[in-house]
C-alpha cells in the first residue's frame, strides 16, 4: 500500500503543468500576473486535494483487502482514540492555513485598483457594453459583429462564432488599468478569462476591477450574468497593444471624432435622398434594433411591441424620433442618441417610417433629429 501511494502521488507531482494548461477542460493561466497567481493556486489546491484522495482511497481498499473476514480478521474494539482525533483535526487545519495564506495575497491584490495609469468606465446594456476612456475624450459602443446567417445556420459558423464586435476595447499591455462596472438597465457581468477578471455591472451602483496585460493579443470574454434574452450575443473581445500603439490608436481615435462631428456639422445643411437612408437605415436597424423587434418588425408579443402598422411609427414623426433618441424610461428602450450618428439615427427612422408596408413616405433627415436634441437640451 505505502508503495502505491507514494507511487501515484509522485505521478501527480510530476504531471507536467504544461500538459494540464492546455486542457480545455482546465483553468487557463492567462495573461497577467493575477491570472498566473489564480492558476497556480487552482493547480496547487487541486493536486493537494487529489494526494490526499489518493491516500485516504489507498488506505481505504488495503484495509478492506486485508482486513476482510475470509482472512480471519476481527475486528478491534475501542471507542475513541484522544491522539488519533487531535491528529486528524491538525492536519487538515495546517493543510488548510497553508492553501488560505497564499489565497488571500492574492485576493486582497485582485481587489487593490489603486495606482491606475488608466481608468475605464464599462456599462453594460441590453446586448452591448459601453467603454468609456476617462479623461480622454473617447468612448464607443462595443457590439456583436457576428453574421445573422451564421446565427441562423445559413452559413459556417467560424472560430470567433458569437466572440466578435464590432469595435474592441483597446487597451496596453505593462500598464495598470482600472475599471469601472456599472449598467444602464439589468445586471451584467464583465468577464474575460485570461485576465482572471470577472465583475458585476449593476444598475444604480460602481463596481471596481483591474487588470495589467503582459502580453499584447486578442482576447475574449462575454457577459456572465444572465441578462435577458440576447445574454449569449454580449461578447468581450479586449486588444492589448504596445504602449506605442495605444498611444497612437487613442489620437486616431480622437482625431475620428472630431471628424465624425465636423461631417455631422456639415450634414445640417444637406437633404440625404431616401435611397441612401432606407439602405443606411436597414443596416442600423439590423445591427440595433432587429435583437428586440425581429428583422420583420413584427416584434415579440408580449415583450417587444411590433413596428409594422405601429401607432407611434405611423404618429406624429417629431414623437417618433423622440423615442428613438430619448428611449423610453422603465422600458427596454434605450436611448439611442449616444449610439448612433445623426445621420444613422435619421436613416433609422426612416426606414422604420418606410419599411414593412408602413410607407408613410416620410424622409427625416439629420437636421430634424439635430434640431430636436438641441430642443430637448435647452428644455432641461
Amino acid at each position: 500500500m505505502g508503495k502505491l501511494s507514494s507511487t501515484l502521488c509522485l505521478i501527480l507531482f510530476m504531471l507536467p503543468q504544461q500538459l494540464l494548461a492546455n486542457s480545455q477542460f482546465n483553468m487557463r493561466e492567462g495573461v497577467t500576473d493575477i491570472s498566473n497567481n489564480v492558476y497556480q493556486l487552482h493547480m496547487t489546491i487541486f493536486i493537494i486535494c487529489c494526494v490526499i484522495g489518493v491516500i485516504v482511497f489507498a488506505v481505504m481498499f488495503w484495509a478492506l483487502i486485508h482486513h476482510r473476514k475470509s482472512k480471519g480478521a476481527i475486528p478491534a474494539q475501542f471507542h475513541e482514540s484522544t491522539k488519533v482525533e487531535i491528529l486528524w483535526t491538525a492536519i487538515p487545519f495546517v493543510i488548510l492555513i497553508a492553501m488560505a495564506v497564499p489565497a488571500t495575497k492574492t485576493l486582497i491584490a485582485m481587489e487593490d485598483a489603486s495606482k491606475a495609469d488608466i481608468t475605464i468606465k464599462v456599462t453594460g446594456s441590453q446586448w452591448k457594453w459601453h467603454y468609456e476612456y476617462m479623461g480622454e475624450d473617447v468612448s464607443f459602443y462595443s457590439i456583436l459583429s457576428t453574421p445573422n446567417d451564421q446565427i441562423a445556420n445559413q452559413a459556417d459558423k467560424t472560430d470567433t462564432y458569437l466572440l466578435e464586435v464590432d469595435k474592441p476595447l483597446v487597451l496596453p499591455i505593462n500598464k495598470k488599468i482600472r475599471f469601472l462596472m456599472t449598467s444602464d438597465d439589468v445586471i451584467h457581468s464583465w468577464w474575460v478569462p485570461d485576465f482572471a477578471v470577472k465583475k458585476d455591472a449593476n444598475p444604480g451602483f460602481i463596481n471596481e476591477t483591474w487588470t495589467k496585460i503582459n502580453e499584447e493579443g486578442i482576447y475574449r470574454g462575454q457577459c456572465a450574468e444572465l441578462c435577458g434574452k440576447d445574454h449569449g450575443f454580449m461578447p468581450v473581445v479586449v486588444e492589448a497593444k504596445s504602449e506605442q500603439d495605444f498611444v497612437n490608436w487613442l489620437a486616431d481615435a480622437k482625431q475620428a471624432k472630431q471628424k465624425a462631428a465636423a461631417a455631422d456639422a456639415a450634414l445640417m445643411d444637406q437633404t440625404l435622398p431616401k435611397e441612401e437612408l432606407m439602405t443606411l437605415g436597414e443596416q442600423v436597424y439590423m445591427t440595433s434594433c432587429a435583437a428586440c423587434h425581429q428583422p420583420t418588425g413584427m416584434g415579440l408579443p408580449g415583450v417587444f411591441p411590433a413596428l409594422k402598422n405601429s401607432p407611434v411609427v405611423l404618429g406624429d414623426v417629431n414623437e417618433h424620433i423622440d423615442v428613438v433618441v430619448h428611449g423610453r424610461p422603465g422600458t427596454a428602450m434605450q436611448a439611442f442618441v449616444k449610439q448612433l450618428s445623426i445621420k444613422q439615427l435619421a436613416a433609422v427612422v426612416t426606414y422604420k417610417r418606410n419599411a414593412w408596408g408602413n410607407d408613410t413616405g416620410d424622409v427625416v433627415q439629420p437636421s430634424q433629429i439635430q434640431a430636436l436634441i438641441d430642443a430637448t437640451a435647452e428644455a432641461k
